[in-house]
């Protein structure tokens, strides 16, 4: 206190909500010397104790946005889950499949635009440096990450409602996880995330290489080949090497002639739905069309399950 009145003398992780542009008007008019002594902008301001931060900090962003479209991802940006995907991502180099030297690191953008800004800052000798460290290729955002999981945590269906409802799903199990151990997401949680980032991504290539292929509904394939791969896999008790995969940083023969296999089956299931279901992306969406590829039979090459 003093004698003006209670004064604020340190902040501990400070967020703006729904005044953005005014904070970085206010900002470029001090750095353009304008006077602001007489200047003076309304706020609430919202002190949150520690522990209930993650529950709360997203529902003051949502209910102040209700006027506005904000994407559900942005609720969740804050929660100290994608705080530590992205220290990761900063901190740990991937392997070099070739043997080169030099190696790369997967760029988590845990933020809309991060990795522009981040690159746009910089001199053009070090943005070749940035785009050698961090290619674009190995770019994923937060709703990519939560593609990539609920995949392969066996829900295609909800998958291909989108990426928000799938978003809103996936912090939902990221916020229940994390409350059971957060300990859990650790560098080898981070190394299967790649490795199923880089079984998606390989997954989208063969898609449209194969002869029975006849376009569209790529997305819902792929989701639903890689659900399930994990589905199958854990029924017969057995695991996919991720670690293999992130060494190699992509997929051998075998594997790719296995999926290969895989979406053959579930492309037909997809692109053959109930008389209920006329549309294939609104078929993709059910947890029936999700039931009936899980209880189909996939040639799996031999030795894999």
């Amino acid at each position: 206190a003093t004698a003006r009145g209670l004064e604020i003398t340190h902040l501990t992780n400070l967020q703006i909500v729904n005044g953005g542009q005014t904070t970085a008007s206010v900002h470029a008019a001090m750095r353009a010397k304008v006077d602001l002594s007489r200047v003076f902008v309304q706020m609430k301001l919202s002190v949150i104790r520690p522990e209930i931060t993650v529950d709360v900090v997203p529902k003051i962003s949502q209910y102040a946005n209700t006027q506005n479209r904000v994407n559900a991802a942005d609720f969740f940006a804050n929660h100290p889950y994608h705080v530590r995907i992205q220290d990761m991502s900063r901190r740990l180099f991937a392997p070099s499949p070739d043997g080169a030297f030099k190696k790369t690191k997967w760029f988590y953008e845990r933020a809309r635009g991060q990795y522009q800004d981040d690159r746009g800052k910089l001199t053009p000798a070090a943005r070749r440096a940035f785009d050698a460290e961090y290619p674009k290729r190995q770019l994923f955002t937060k709703t990519d990450l939560a593609k990539f999981q609920m995949t392969w945590l066996g829900s295609p269906h909800i998958v291909s409602r989108g990426a928000q409802k799938n978003f809103v799903a996936f912090a939902e199990h990221v916020g229940k996880e994390w409350v059971r151990n957060e300990k859990a997401v650790n560098e080898l949680y981070f190394r299967e995330a790649i490795a199923a980032a880089i079984l998606f991504r390989e997954t989208e290539r063969l898609v449209p290489q194969q002869s029975w292929y006849e376009g569209g509904y790529r997305a819902n394939i792929v989701t639903y080949t890689l659900a399930k791969l994990s589905h199958d896999l854990k029924r017969s008790g057995r695991v996919l090497d991720m670690n293999a995969v992130w060494n190699r940083q992509g997929i051998d023969e075998p594997t790719m002639r296995a999926l290969e296999a895989c979406a053959e089956v579930v492309n037909e299931i997809l692109v053959n739905p109930p008389p209920t279901h006329r549309k294939v992306t609104e078929w993709a969406k059910q947890q029936a069309c999700w039931d009936r590829v899980s209880q189909a039979d996939v040639p799996w090459p031999p030795g894999l399950m």
